[in-house]
């Protein structure tokens, strides 16, 4: 773990954070160069789940999700995981949290509904009680509202929601940016509560403690690029 900039505050710092922070550049999950976002953003910075590709990233990840989630005080029934790549990741964390005490029931969906057998788009667990559900960024809380359609349609409730990494930055409506971020939407206007494993600002402490020597250009980018695009830390 990279030693922190003295002159990031104690009361600012947050462990399980900046340890996510490192493990996802370690593992290239967190990259940095030029990458074009779903709201045609050049972002400096680009954060791929999908590439915590084996069984000893995946068991970490879900080490760090489930942490984060039971120090959060988040009260849940249930786990869901999203098509795609919230389904291995709902399942890993379903997993970890049943090793550490806390089993809870899981379930998934598919994209198209199946027409043989047990039929249907959802698989696992019934949903019902408060959902949870587990997924890797929030970019506009398009797949947030489909989770919510899901689960309300099977008679459950759309609890809270789980990510790795919180962007805070501006979410976009009809190709314009808006003074909000996806995640304070889906927390003041969908109800739901949301937590990450790590944010924006971890990413910033991550690279200004990488950056002793004041000549990062992935520090200065991605620090020109929350100036421009982020949301106020506060409300994120």
């Amino acid at each position: 773990m990279l030693n922190l900039n003295k002159e990031t505050p104690m009361s600012d710092r947050d462990p399980l954070a900046l340890e996510f922070v490192q493990f996802a550049v370690e593992c290239g999950v967190l990259r940095f160069g030029e990458f074009k976002t779903k709201a045609g953003r050049m972002s400096p910075y680009f954060f791929n789940a999908g590439l915590f590709d084996d069984g000893a990233k995946l068991g970490r990840l879900a080490e760090f999700y489930a942490q984060r989630l039971l120090a959060s005080g988040i009260e849940f029934d249930m786990v869901f995981g999203p098509a795609y790549k919230g389904i291995p990741l709902g399942a890993a964390v379903a997993i970890e949290l049943a090793r550490r005490g806390r089993n809870v029931p899981f379930a998934y969906n598919r994209k198209e509904a199946k027409d043989h057998g047990e039929g249907g788009t959802l698989v696992g667990a019934p949903l019902k009680g408060r959902v949870l559900v587990i997924d890797d960024v929030m970019s506009a809380g398009t797949a947030a509202r489909e989770s919510i359609a899901i689960i309300q349609a099977a008679g459950a409730t759309p609890h809270a929601v789980c990510i790795a990494l919180d962007r805070q930055e501006k979410a976009t409506e009809n190709g314009q940016d808006v003074p909000y971020s996806a995640v304070q939407y889906v927390r003041k206007q969908l109800g739901l509560q949301v937590c990450a494993i790590a944010k924006l600002g971890d990413l910033m402490q991550y690279l200004a403690a990488r950056n002793a020597s004041g000549s990062d250009a992935d520090h200065q980018r991605v620090l020109a690029y929350r100036e421009r695009y982020g949301v106020d830390e506060g409300d994120a």
